[in-house]
This record gives C-alpha cells, structure tokens and sequence, in this order.
C-alpha cells in the first residue's frame, strides 16, 4: 500500500500534466537517457534548456545548483554539445536531504540516509562519466552557499574527480534547482544575479504557477524586477538578464 506523502506526489505530478501545456523536445537520446538516469525533470524544461543554449551571450560558464543523480546535468551537456557551444560547465550539490539526521532510516526500511546519499553521489558520478564523458562536468560537493562564497574568493579547488578549477568571474545561464524553499531559492537567484552577465538567462525548476513550493512566490517578484525579463514559462520560468 502507498504511503500517503506517495499518493501525493502522484497526484500532483497528474495535476500537473493536466493543467499545464508544454513544449516537449524529447528525441531518441533523451528517451534512452531517462529510462536509465534517474531524476525528478519535468518534460518543459528541455525547451528551456535548449532555448536557454541556444542563446548564452558568450562562452562563460553555466550553472547548475543541484544535480541529484545527474539528469539535467546530463542534458544540458548533450545540448551544449549538440549546439556546438564550450561553455565550462560547472555544478553543486552536497545530497543532502529532507530527514536526513545521523542515524535516521528511509521510513520504515533498514535503509539508512547516509546509505542514500552515498548511492546518489556514486549514482551521479556514473551517470555523468557516462553520458558527459566527452565534456566531463566539474561538480563541487558542497551546498550553494558554500558554493558562492568559493566562487566570490575565487578560489583554487578540486571537484569530486580531483581536477584543479579556479571559480569566480560572470556566468551566462544557471539552472536554480537546489532547496525550493523561498529563503533558498531567493538566496540562489541573489548570488547567480551577482555574476550573470547581461544577456545571462535563469532557470529555476519547479517554479511553475500554482507550485507548492516557495520558489513559485520568488516568481512573481522577480516578474516585476525591471533588470530581468521573462523569456518564456514551460511552465517553469526563464529569465534573461537585462542590466
């Protein structure tokens, strides 16, 4: 029997699918690559995705704020590389999770959340060396915090492989898909606009209207920031940077 936080999130996911209209890019590849990666993506965000490629300002590199087992991490790659763009891509999650306090299991199983979060990190590294082995990702394991305080020191460091990178300077498209609360999601998009470049695009996931989460309330802010402009809602929103 279904548990009921189950139930709800199947119900939410049909509620979705019938009030929203999308745009859905699915091809072949993408097909094969979601029957074997897991992920939580939502069809629209292809358009988005390659929409948002499609019209980087420069080479500088993208963003990604939490990657989970590499889904979106993936596609975005296949899009740079299919677009023929270079752009360095850069990604952070440390998997942390909801519930996940020392010692604590998966509900009722004899899975504990440490267990989990290894499987999820070992899961990301494999399906990134084999889907984006021909422009490997540089990911750094650490909250987006703790990401942006690196990126404005700039500092030297190593990503899950052990490869030197130097962070800071203007990025051209972040994808905000980190903790959904309002705080979090405020706090990402305040510390990607440091350094998005004009011309520079935004993503934020699961920001669609009528979203249970907090993200969906930043948007209707940032509608009315005159330095942003909305490109496009599918259902999520995508923003360019103006100025």
């Amino acid at each position: 029997m279904e548990d009921r936080n189950t139930s709800r999130i199947k119900m939410l996911y049909q509620f979705i699918k019938r009030t929203t209209r999308t745009i859905d890019l699915t091809d072949e590849y993408i097909e094969w690559l979601c029957f074997a990666n897991a992920g939580m993506l939502h069809k629209g965000n292809l358009y988005c995705f390659d929409l948002a490629i499609k019209h980087l300002p420069s080479n500088k590199p993208i963003l990604e704020v939490g990657s989970f087992c590499g889904l979106s991490t993936n596609i975005l790659n296949y899009y740079l590389k299919r677009t023929g763009r270079n752009n360095k891509m850069i990604t952070c999650d440390k998997w942390i999770f909801e519930g996940s306090e020392k010692g604590r299991y998966l509900g009722n199983s004899d899975v504990l959340h440490s267990e989990y979060k290894a499987f999820v990190k070992e899961t990301f590294i494999r399906n990134i060396s084999m889907f984006s082995r021909s422009n490997l990702p540089y990911h750094m394991e650490v909250t987006s915090d703790e990401f942006f305080k690196l990126w404005s020191d700039k500092e030297v460091v190593a990503d899950i492989f052990g490869r030197e990178i130097e962070l800071g300077g203007e990025i051209s498209f972040c994808y905000i898909d980190g903790n959904h609360t309002y705080d979090f999601a405020r706090r990402d998009f305040e510390n990607t606009d440091r350094y998005l470049e004009k011309g520079g695009l935004i993503l934020f996931d699961d920001s669609y209207d009528g979203s249970p989460f907090g993200c969906a309330r930043l948007m209707k802010e940032l509608v009315r920031n005159r330095d942003y402009e909305l490109v496009i809602k599918n259902p999520n929103y995508l923003f360019r940077k103006k100025k």
